[in-house]
This record gives structure tokens, sequence and C-alpha cells, in this order.
């Protein structure tokens, strides 16, 4: 090694030694993972002749030894089920009182997946003989419809109209019995004479409508008979909205409404309990009723309803309202200016939402539940 050149090129390069002995393998590498192994390394040559010592640069190398008989064993990583048997032995050992309790709570709810295997083929033939009379898709679709608390409806409807038909919403005996105040209401000399001949006369939403239907010089039969109508079913809510009363009480307060009439909202929105002798209004009849009102006021409307008035006539929450009227397919929104000119209403009308009803009905879906 007398050219210092040639030394410092052998340092440079990347080598490998090895050894061995009887027992153990030996090997060494003076590549270092970094950039650098942080120190270097000289030999110190003594030269006799010269009396002169040099230092030559020298290669590190870091050796590694394995023991020949365990080159065969290879180490295996723990698995899960290993781990927190591990973790639960600690657990026992050092663990709170809390925590045993919550080890040996997690040890009693596991599944002994091996002893279901023996039973999987029976539970899987009673699921599917419990499936198969479970209803389609669609078919719990039309049952859930059918369910619903609003008039009968025509899901095929071509015009908002025919969406809920008349006399389903009040039968046709009904609806024909009241001709006759229909002709009172005509032959009344001004607006206030016709409004106090409703039997419910705290309604700002009837007064504006009543005033309307009479405005021009031949009022339809078919909006007065509507209103009337409309009044009789907020007047009946009101009477037996905590108990029925006698039915003379009854016809008294409704007068002039035919009898027949309220015969026909006491069978449809009233029920008798078992072991009871008296009717009541049950929350579902009280939906219903209302339902029923506001199929009436969107028909009276041209299907475009102010839900903010009616709340206020009924003094029941708008939200509460709003959410009846979607349940008959309306949305609640505000009136562009196509349908304020169809309805006959000012610009001002846009800034109060309105529930309008449109074809095809369009249900609300059920909300999808909160993940916890």
């Amino acid at each position: 090694m007398q050219d210092g050149d040639d030394v410092d090129d052998f340092t440079a390069r990347s080598t490998v030694i090895a050894g061995e002995t009887e027992t153990v393998d030996f090997t060494g590498s003076n590549q270092f993972e970094g950039e650098s192994s942080g120190s270097s390394y000289f030999l110190a040559l003594h030269r006799p002749g010269s009396k002169q010592v040099i230092l030559q640069p020298a290669p590190l190398y870091i050796v590694t030894r394995q023991v020949k008989a365990l080159k065969i064993h290879q180490s295996l990583a723990p698995s899960t089920h290993q781990r927190v048997q591990a973790r639960n032995a600690l657990g026992e050992t050092f663990g709170t009182k809390k925590a045993k309790a919550a080890i040996r709570a997690n040890e009693r709810n596991k599944v002994d997946a091996g002893a279901m295997e023996s039973v999987a083929g029976v539970l899987q033939d009673r699921i599917d003989e419990g499936t198969e009379n479970l209803p389609t898709q669609d078919e719990a679709k039309v049952a859930a419809d059918a369910a619903r608390l609003i008039p009968p409806y025509n899901a095929e409807a071509q015009t908002p109209e025919d969406a809920y038909p008349l006399l389903q919403i009040i039968p046709e005996q009904e609806w024909n019995a009241l001709d006759g105040l229909v002709q009172q209401l005509k032959g009344a000399a001004s607006d206030t004479d016709r409004y106090r001949m409703l039997p419910f006369v705290r309604s700002t939403w009837i007064r504006q409508h009543l005033r309307r239907a009479f405005s021009g010089p031949k009022p339809k039969n078919k909006d007065a008979k509507m209103l009337m109508c409309i009044a009789a079913m907020i007047t009946f809510r009101g009477a037996v909205e905590r108990s029925v009363p006698e039915k003379a009480k009854l016809l008294d307060r409704m007068s002039p409404i035919p009898e027949v009439l309220i015969d026909g909202l006491l069978a449809r929105f009233t029920e008798t309990a078992r072991g009871s002798a008296s009717a009541q209004m049950t929350t579902e009849k009280d939906t219903s009723l209302l339902t029923h009102t506001f199929a009436l006021c969107l028909k009276t409307d041209n299907f475009a309803t102010d839900t903010t008035l009616i709340a206020s006539d009924l003094k029941m929450s708008l939200p509460r309202v709003n959410t009846l009227f979607r349940s008959l397919g309306c949305k609640i929104e505000a009136l562009t200016p196509h349908d304020l000119k169809r309805l006959g209403l000012a610009e001002s009308a846009a800034a109060t939402k309105h529930a309008t009803l449109k074809v095809p009905i369009a249900f609300p879906k059920p909300r999808a539940k909160r993940r916890a």
C-alpha cells in the first residue's frame, strides 16, 4: 500500500466481509443507512526505514452475527387474539375493579363461531321461511300510502283538482245538504251578514275568502259550499277537541249546519273506546280532520294556501301546519311571479310562503335515523 490514492479508492468502495466458526456466522458491510457513519477511521503505518508513521484511511465494518442453529426458526408477529389475551392477562393482574369487570363482560359476550357452525343451516332456513311473506318495496309503499291520515287520493291524477276528489273529502249526501244554506248566503245583504251566518266567526282566512267568493256578480255555489264545509269542520274540531258534548249542544253550537253533516263528522272523526259509552277525538282522528280541512282549503285557494294565516286562525304552530300540508303532498315555498299572476295576488304575497300542490303527488320520504 505505497500509493495513498489506491488506499483512498479502496475505502470508498462498497465491500462486504464474512466469516464463520463452527456455531456462528459473521457478516459485515462498510455501507450504512444515511449519509455517513459519523466518524472517520485511519490505520497508522510505521515504516522502520524512514522512521515515519503514515495515517491511511480505512473502511469501517459493522459486523452482525447469527447462530447457525437458529437459522431455521423465524419469529412471528403476535396475532390480534394473542394481543387481546395478553392485554386481558395484564388487566386481570394489575387492572382496576372497573377494568376487570369490563374484561369479564367482554368474555361473556363473545360469540363462539365454532359452535354456531352446526346451527348455521337451521338458522338460515328459518330466516328464509320468515322472509317469504314479507312485502316487496312497492307493496310496502302502497300499504304505507293507504295508511296515511289524509283523504283518499288519486295517485295518477293529471291535475291538482283531481288529486283529491271532492266527494271523497265530504260525502255527496252531506255536500248536497248545504244547498239551502248557500241560497241564504246569496240572499244576505252584506259580507258581514254572510259571515255571521257561518258557525265559526273567528277566522280571518274564512272572512277573506267569503268576501272574495261573493265579490263578483255571479258567485259560484261550489266555492260557497266549500267555505261552509271548512267553517263546519273547524267549529266541530273546537267543539269536540276536549270531549264530545251532547248531541243537542253540538247542534246548537254548529247552527245552521245541517244535522246530516254533523252526524257524518261524528262518524268519521271520533271513536268510542271499548267499554266506554262516550265518543272522543283521538290524536289520529284530529290529524285526519285537519288534513281533510286543509284539502278543502287547497281547492278553495286554487292549490296555493297561505299556511301562516291558517296557523294563526287555528292557534297552531306554523311548523305543525306546514307538516300536515306536506303530508298531503304539498311543498312549502314562495310563490313565483307566474303563480302570483295566476292567483290574482299582489306582489307582496311573494314574501309569505304558501303550501302548493302539484301532480303527480309526491309524499315526503321518512327521515333516516341519525347514527349515534
